[in-house]
């Protein structure tokens, strides 16, 4: 049952980028665990401040560790085996049990600032005499890196009436604890040796010393509640029951169907910045995005109804569009982002066509984006960054040795696993949908759409042409002059699934087949064929080991999502619906498995597919949410401001035959 416990974990974010996590024996496991990871500058500058609370429960004199470690071959203490339950109601709730005494404790953070609220309440005291010793454990470091034992540590502990404050280094942030009214113990230690087995198993540095520099001690003779602060602000830890309120009315839902789960769960991905929002592509470890966050953006805030931060986050990624293209990263320490993908850039059209879908706002369009979207098409033909440049055929070629441009971007050292140069097929699907959005956008605004529907017409006819694999019955992955790569990899469903599509519902019906008999699994699409001499089924080992096997394999299940829609597009909404259902079905249990209410990153090629990678990824659950809504429940707001196009051609036209619709 430990071992269980083990692997499951459970999150808390603060709306910042900053956030709470565990497993729920409260074990760390990971270098990410912590009760408070703060962000420093929104939504990066992450760093573990308070690594854990141990817990010791005094009944009659004797006492009851309740904390669990990992030492060098021992787990000490064991105080899982006084933990009876773990639930999240709404958030992370332990219960522990001794000699009748039942003691509940609650985990939460509050949503805009660098702070986590922890409870103790106590049950069935009846005449013992009882107290807590609470023990907190800092870290306060990079959320990336360890801590050691070191000289430069200023152990001093500044204490006031219900408040203790520790800044054990000059240039990062003071912690403040603020806590009801305790003994203080201020003699500090170091506790050495913890060991986090996932980073064990994942290569990394797995060994930490933690700093405890005080011990508060709790009568609970008198009382039953205790409330524990820690932040980056002073607070009075008689605000926690409001702040508690405050959390179970923001989240406001006791449903468990899978939709509504996803949508909870999709509210830990949007976090503010100095200026407007943006999203968190994945806990623990990632930030944010523009490929994640444009394909996570009508899954995370459309679906929703949160329309007003759709809007935010496409003018605020519109503002750092540089010579055509959307940064890729914003990286943790706040430096300029990087612009290294051909895709994120194509994805922005697709959001914005969503975005009108649902909304109709064209004025928002016109007034903030428009003309950086007429930019970035000029840029794409002359030439950009990367060799990125339309080529005589029409279709958009990208690449340079040595750099990885799309969304399967593994890299060990100077070698790209896939560097797919050329002309990927989903970018020419994407570009093509880029295309059609600009036909449609400048006919709207009475511009000149002639030459975006010439470029998508000529990028047809080309694509038609030298796409297709007969013998295979599906598209080619890559086109790089002569050489056609025939990997069966799951970015050809990217070309029917968009609402511009160049392929014929015959042919997306056979890519499906193959799709189907090759990639297809219970959590999501496959990589690469299982028959190809490149595939690798198990994501692990140490870093260069995995990122061999990220996208030779590994298991993506935010492709699903643009499967259930080019499987609802193909065969039909009735059939569509019956294969979402199903699959949706057989894919819920995952979300009791690893992150607790959340999807995982990647799983394992082979079964029985083991999640792998983060532990919550934005567009894992935005892909899957989407289809839902949209696919399943059949609820897109076609009507508010649709683009749509087709440019397969039928028999005996000389045109192709494009279907659009404005609301």
């Amino acid at each position: 049952m430990f071992e269980f416990d083990l692997t499951r974990e459970w999150l808390e974010t603060n709306g910042i980028g900053g956030f709470s996590s565990s497993t729920i024996s409260g074990l760390n496991t990971r270098r990410y665990h912590g009760l408070l990871i703060a962000a420093t500058k929104p939504p990066v500058g992450r760093l573990v401040l308070l690594s854990k609370l141990e817990e010791t429960l005094l009944i009659d004199g004797r006492r009851y560790e309740l904390s669990s470690n990992q030492y060098p071959g021992v787990i000490h203490p064991h105080g899982f085996e006084y933990q009876t339950g773990f639930q999240l109601d709404p958030f992370p709730r332990f219960t522990y049990e001794i000699e009748g005494v039942r003691l509940e404790k609650s985990v939460f953070m509050v949503q805009g600032e660098n702070t986590t609220v922890v409870q103790y309440e106590l049950r069935n005291t009846d005449d013992t005499d009882i107290k807590l010793e609470i023990r907190p454990l800092i870290a306060f470091r990079d959320y990336h890196s360890t801590t050691h034992e070191n000289g430069g540590l200023d152990p001093r502990v500044e204490t006031e009436p219900g408040q203790t404050t520790f800044r054990p280094y000059t240039d990062l942030p003071a912690l403040h604890l603020a806590h009801d009214p305790a003994e203080i113990d201020p003699n500090g230690v170091w506790y050495r040796n913890f060991q986090y087995a996932i980073e064990q198993e994942r290569g990394l540095d797995f060994a930490e010393d933690l700093f405890n520099p005080c011990t508060l001690i709790f009568d609970l003779n008198s009382r039953n509640r205790i409330n524990i602060i820690a932040s980056t602000s002073k607070h009075d830890a008689g605000d926690a029951d409001s702040y508690r309120e405050a959390e179970i009315e923001r989240r406001s839902t006791n449903t468990t169907d899978l939709a509504t789960l996803l949508t909870t769960a999709a509210d830990q991905f949007i976090v503010s910045r100095e200026t407007g929002e943006t999203v968190i592509a994945g806990y623990h470890w990632f930030a944010d995005w523009g490929r994640d966050t444009m394909i996570a953006l009508p899954g995370l805030t459309l679906v929703n109804g949160h329309t007003d931060i759709a809007k935010h986050v496409l003018a605020e990624f519109a503002k750092h569009v540089d010579q055509g293209m959307l940064p890729n990263r914003f990286p943790d320490a706040g430096e300029a982002p990087e612009y290294n993908t051909v895709d994120a850039t194509l994805w922005f059209f697709e959001a914005v066509r969503s975005f009108v879908q649902y909304t109709g706002d064209f004025d928002f369009v016109r007034t903030t984006l428009y003309l950086v979207l007429k930019d970035i098409i000029q840029w794409h033909v002359r030439g950009t960054r990367y060799q990125i440049h339309v080529d005589n055929d029409g279709l958009l070629y990208s690449g340079e040795p040595g750099v990885q441009l799309t969304w399967m971007d593994a890299k060990v050292g100077d070698h790209v696993i896939t560097p797919r140069h050329g002309k990927p097929v989903e970018i020419q699907a994407l570009w093509y949908n880029a295309l059609r959005v600009m036909e449609d956008l400048a006919t709207r605004f009475n511009d000149d759409a002639n030459e975006y529907a010439a470029m998508a017409d000529k990028a047809c006819a080309s694509f038609n042409r030298l796409f297709w694999n007969e013998e295979a019955g599906c598209l080619y992955d890559v086109i790089n002059g002569e050489i056609r790569d025939a990997s069966i990899r799951p970015n050809q469903v990217i070309a029917i699934s968009l609402a511009n599509t160049m392929v014929s519902k015959e042919r997306a019906a056979s890519i499906l087949r193959v799709v189907e008999r090759e990639l297809l699994t219970p959590r999501g699409l496959r990589t690469l064929s299982t028959s190809d001499p490149n595939y690798i089924g198990r994501y692990e080992g140490g870093p260069a080991t995995r990122d061999s096997a990220y996208h030779q394999g590994t298991v993506w299940p935010w492709l699903m999502g643009p499967y259930i829609t080019a499987y609802v597009k193909t065969f039909g909404r009735k059939a569509g619906q019956t294969f979402a259902a199903t699959w949706l079905e057989n894919f819920q249990p995952h979300l009791r498995e690893a992150c607790l209410n959340q999807v995982s990153e990647i799983f394992d090629g082979d079964a029985p597919h083991a999640p792998r990678g983060c532990v919550a990824q934005a567009w894992s659950v935005a892909e899957l949410l989407r289809a839902i809504v949209e696919d399943v429940e059949q609820n897109s707001h076609e009507n508010a401001g649709a683009i749509s196009s087709s440019c397969f051609r039928p028999p005996g036209l000389n045109s192709p035959t494009v279907a659009r619709k404005f609301g």
